[in-house]
C-alpha cells in the first residue's frame, strides 16, 4: 500500500509553519497513542503521524520530501534517522499522561518489547549501514539537443573512500578513543519526571556525533572525514523533449554509502539555453519572420526555418501583419514519447525604410487607385 502524503496525515497545508506542524502532531499523538487509544489501528496511526512529524519538522528532510516525495526520504533515511532528534519533552511536557512516558513512545516507534526485552538493533542502530547522499548536477544544453536528445558524458564531483586511511578518517597507525561524554554508546539520555509520568529523551551525542568514538589523530589526507573529492565520468542519455527544470534520476551514481550502505542517486537538472530565433512554450515553438507588403497583399510562398531543417509556408493574399500560421508536428517531441508539438510562425509585414524612384512611383499609383476604389 502506498504511503499517504505527510501533509495530509497531519491535516496541514504545504506552507504550514513549524509551530503549526508541532501543534497538529501533538494533538494527533495524544489521540492515537496505543496506551490511550485501544482501537486496533491506533499503533499504526501513531507511527504514521510520528513519521510525518519527524520529516516535516526537520528542514532538510522536509526539503527532500517536497522535492522528491516519499522516494526522497526512504532512499536516504531509516526510521531511526527520522525519529532521532524529535524533542518529545517539549511536545508533551505539559501533559501528565500515565502511559509510560517517553519510554512507551520509543517502545511503539522502534518496536521495543515490554518487560525489559527489546528487538535487536535498539542499542546499536548507530552501527547500521547508511545509504549514501544523493547528488545534483545542473546540465545546460541547446534547444536543438533538447529536441533531438543527447548521449554524452558528464564529469561529476563526488566523494570516495580515502586511500590513505581506507575510509576510517584515522591517521594510519593510530587508534580512536572512546567518547567520554556518552561512554561509547553514541547517545545521550535525559530523564525528567512530571507527576506520575517519566520522560526519557534520547539524542545523538554532540561530542562524537553518534559514533561513540573520537578521532584524536585525523588522517592527513582527508582531514578525518574518511572521504576525498574526485571527479568521475558518467555516461548519460538525455531523451528528446526535456525542458528547463526536467529532473532525471540515475540510480546508484550518488555518494557512496557508509558501513556497507548502498550509494545514493544522481539527479540531473536540465537547463535549456535561450535560442536566437525560437521561443519555446511547452512542446510548441514560436518564430517571427518578416514579409514585404507585396507578399502580404498578393500572397506567396516563403521558406522558414524549423528546429531541424526548413519548411515551405504558404502566405495567402491579403495576409495581415502578426498573423499566426501553424506548421503541424514541427515542434518539440513529448518527453513521454507520445506526439510532438507544433511550430507557430508569426509574419510581420515590413515597411521599407528606403525606396527607389520606381518604387515611389508605383506606390503613388497605388495610392491613387486606393482613393478611387470602394472601401
Amino acid at each position: 500500500m502506498s504511503k499517504r502524503d505527510y501533509y495530509d496525515v497531519l491535516g496541514i497545508s504545504k506552507d504550514a509553519t513549524k509551530d503549526q506542524i508541532k501543534s497538529a502532531y501533538r494533538k494527533l499523538a495524544m489521540e492515537y497513542h496505543p496506551d490511550r487509544n485501544k482501537s486496533p489501528d491506533a499503533e499504526e496511526k501513531f507511527k504514521e503521524i510520528s513519521e510525518a512529524y519527524g520529516v516535516l519538522s526537520d528542514d532538510e528532510k522536509r526539503q527532500q520530501y517536497d522535492m522528491y516525495g516519499h522516494a526522497g526520504i526512504s532512499g536516504r533515511y531509516t526510521q531511526e534517522d527520522i525519529f532521532r532528534n524529535i524533542d518529545f519533552d517539549s511536545i508533551f511536557r505539559d501533559f501528565g499522561f500515565g502511559f509510560g512516558g517517553f519510554e512507551s513512545i520509543f517502545d511503539t516507534l522502534f518496536g521495543r518489547r515490554r518487560g525489559g526485552r527489546r528487538r535487536p538493533g535498539w542499542q546499536d542502530w548507530e552501527n547500521r549501514p547508511i545509504p549514501g547522499d544523493d547528488l545534483r548536477f545542473d546540465m545546460e544544453i541547446t534547444l536543438e539537443q533538447a529536441v533531438s536528445g543527447l548521449k554524452t558524458e558528464i564529469s561529476v564531483p563526488h566523494a570516495k573512500d580515502c586511500d590513505v586511511c581506507k575510509g576510517t578518517g584515522i591517521e594510519p597507525g593510530k587508534q580512536p578513543t572512546k567518547c567520554s561524554q556518552c561512554g561509547g554508546t553514541g547517545q545521550i539520555q535525559r530523564v525528567s519526571e512530571t507527576g506520575t509520568a517519566r520522560f526519557v529523551q534520547i539524542t545523538t551525542c554532540p561530542k562524537c556525533g553518534g559514533r561513540g568514538q573520537l578521532i584524536e589523530h585525523p588522517c592527513h589526507e582527508c582531514k578525518g572525514s574518511g572521504k576525498v573529492q574526485v571527479k568521475r565520468k558518467i555516461a548519460v542519455d538525455i531523451p528528446p523533449g526535456v525542458d528547463t527544470g526536467t529532473r532525471m534520476r540515475i540510480r546508484g551514481e550518488g555518494e557512496p554509502g557508509t558501513r556497507g550502505g548502498p550509494p545514493g542517486d544522481l539527479y540531473l537538472v536540465m537547463h535549456i539555453k535561450p535560442h536566437p530565433i525560437f521561443m519555446r512554450e511547452g512542446n510548441h515553438l514560436y518564430l517571427e519572420t518578416p514579409i514585404t507588403f507585396s507578399q502580404a497583399a498578393l500572397g506567396t510562398k516563403i521558406e522558414v526555418p524549423t528546429i531541424n531543417s526548413k519548411a515551405e509556408l504558404k502566405i495567402p493574399p491579403g495576409t495581415q501583419s502578426h498573423t499566426l500560421f501553424k506548421l503541424k508536428g514541427k515542434g518539440v517531441p513529448d518527453i513521454s514519447g507520445y506526439g510532438r508539438g507544433d511550430e507557430f510562425v508569426r509574419v510581420i509585414v515590413r515597411t521599407p525604410e528606403k525606396l527607389t524612384s520606381r518604387q515611389k512611383e508605383l506606390l503613388k499609383e497605388l495610392a491613387e487607385e486606393e482613393k478611387n476604389s470602394p472601401s
